[in-house]
């Protein structure tokens, strides 16, 4: 299991001019003029401005649209200053204020709510040579972020199988200051336009690349505090699965999310064999297997219901999800209301230490992911280490 570092970003410090960051890079900040400032014959930056050239070429007197439209990458050519009344010793934590918020030395921590069609990709996770929702965002990223390396790679609430679909997924990366505020200067030529918030700021142009790509909508982009942790801060995550029996309506526009099933379900007896299933036990006879990882989960709510066209949908919440879990958990009901299998066994085949064959794994395009759920901002990061401890069942003692 890779974890993620949970850098929040926090505990910024004002960089003054002539500091050096970790890095061995100049911090951006303005150098005063008995350093030579960076107009000095060593700084390699620009030379200001004669009085009131500024305004005949449609900037500020002092600068300001240069500084926050291209420069701001360290290094000598960090600003462009010739306002003799702004202090020589500025610091860039006030430089970035006016226009870029949110953009703190360290990171800023997006979360990203989206939703995509998966029929057409091999699932969450970028895979060399096949095409993912991973790699798509991630690409979209890089393209936005082009000069400003390296690149975030996204962290999800659900890794989700080749042909799911999502409508509720939830992902988040990090930026650094650099990046942060690359996304929000103001642009050379945009005029007066006014400054817009840094998640405003990642859907409009994340948004502008996606667009090509009709089959993943991001719906908000937003920061969040440091302990946010897309993945292991989640409380639960609820997925749909959508079968259309001989009772439904079939329609040929869903047919890319629902199952079409050849045989008449007892909605009843699925309804009671679901509800053996909710509650913390082993769930290794419905889990494709993975070394080291554990199959205990605690199911929270999984329903059966029709809709108005008579579809069976199956609403199933848990805390968390092993590989195959939820096909396979709605597979073991449909095998019930064909009457192939027991109901009242479903409660004993998850104490299995292995995959049985009593029933099958539903097809994957007929699951969604809804939505995730989570804590308040003050309780992510504890939620965070507490999912990563290894869950176990509880030990009965017998009398």
């Amino acid at each position: 299991m890779v974890e993620h570092d949970g850098n929040d970003g926090e505990g910024t410090q004002a960089v003054e001019a002539g500091q050096t960051t970790a890095t061995g890079r100049n911090s951006g900040g303005v150098a005063g003029p008995e350093h030579g400032g960076i107009f000095g014959p060593d700084g390699g930056g620009r030379r200001p401005s004669p009085p009131g050239e500024r305004e005949r070429q449609g900037g500020t007197r002092h600068g300001e649209r240069d500084f926050f439209g291209t420069h701001l990458r360290g290094g000598p050519k960090g600003a462009i200053n010739d306002n003799p009344r702004v202090p020589p010793r500025l610091t860039l934590v006030n430089l970035f204020v006016p226009r870029a918020a949110h953009a703190a030395l360290g990171s800023t921590r997006i979360r990203l709510d989206l939703a995509y069609d998966g029929t057409d990709f091999t699932g969450w996770a970028r895979q060399p040579g096949f095409r993912s929702v991973q790699a798509d965002i991630e690409n979209g990223l890089a393209g936005i972020l082009q000069s400003f390396p390296p690149h975030p790679t996204l962290i999800v609430a659900g890794r989700t199988d080749a042909g799911v679909h999502a409508r509720g997924q939830v992902a988040h990366f990090d930026l650094t200051a650099e990046q942060a505020h690359s996304l929000v200067r103001i642009q050379r030529g945009t005029g007066n336009r006014p400054p817009v918030d840094l998640g405003t700021a990642i859907l409009r142009r994340l948004g502008g690349i996606l667009v090509t790509k009709p089959d993943i909508v991001l719906r908000r982009a937003t920061v969040v505090p440091g302990g946010f942790d897309a993945r292991f801060s989640a409380m639960w995550r609820r997925y749909e699965y959508r079968i259309a029996d001989p009772l439904a309506l079939r329609d040929p526009q869903q047919r890319l999310r629902t199952t079409w099933h050849p045989f008449k379900l007892d909605l009843p007896a699925m309804q009671a064999a679901a509800a053996t299933l909710v509650g913390l036990h082993d769930f290794a006879a419905y889990c494709k297997p993975r070394p080291g990882a554990t199959t205990i989960r605690t199911v929270q709510d999984f329903r059966w219901h029709r809709d108005d066209d008579g579809l069976l949908i199956a609403s199933i919440r848990a805390d968390a999800f092993c590989h195959s879990m939820v096909r396979a958990m709605v597979g073991a009901c449909v095998a019930v209301g064909e009457g192939r299998l027991d109901g009242s066994t479903l409660a004993t085949l998850h104490f299995d230490n292995h995959r049985i064959s009593e029933f099958k794994v539903m097809q994957a395009h007929g699951l969604t992911l809804i939505d995730v759920g989570y804590p308040d901002d003050a309780a992510l990061a504890q939620r965070a280490i507490d999912t990563r401890n290894r869950r176990s069942l509880p030990v009965v003692v017998a009398e």
